[in-house]
């Protein structure tokens, strides 16, 4: 994970050793999951579907600035501007709207945004998506209308 070539490479760690600090110590090295002996198959295989999964939602452009229509999102300096204008957003509205303005067009289901935003199996509803999108919405003003509700699915950013 040091070198660049393979910063972005999912490492999971299959051990025997399954003490805490084993497992602080393997995920702090930059393990992406930490799994002890004895595991089945089917787990494992779930376990790294999940890596896979988190990983597949990234990118290396991440942390590129990014402009789409009239908003400008800079990921380094947790900046957004719309017409130029900066707009104060939480974390998790930065987060979101980086997300979804990442891949426009794309539909995402409240799940999926709450695994991009909080990491798989952070105990939130998806309602609390909802109010997150509101309160995006409402603060980018009328480019609020490019995060679209795809009824009974999710969310997108709409294609400009």
């Amino acid at each position: 994970k040091r070198e660049e070539a393979t910063q972005r490479t999912p490492i999971v760690m299959l051990t025997a050793k399954g003490e805490e600090s084993d497992i602080v110590a393997g995920l702090e090295l930059g393990a992406d999951d930490y799994i002890t002996k004895p595991f089945s198959p089917r787990v494992l295989v779930a376990r790294v579907r999940a890596v896979l999964r988190r990983r597949s939602v990234e990118s290396p452009e991440e942390d590129q600035p990014l402009t789409v229509a009239n908003i400008a999102i800079h990921p380094g300096r947790h900046d957004v501007q719309v017409d130029g204008r900066s707009v104060e957003l939480t974390p998790s509205e930065f987060k979101l709207l980086h997300f979804l303005a990442r891949r426009p067009g794309w539909v995402f289901t409240r799940y999926q945004i709450v695994d991009a935003l909080r990491g798989e199996d952070y105990p939130v509803t998806d309602r609390a998506v909802d109010v997150l999108v509101v309160g995006l919405r409402k603060k980018l003003g009328k480019a609020g209308q490019l995060i679209e509700t795809v009824r009974g699915v999710g969310y997108r950013f709409r294609e400009v």
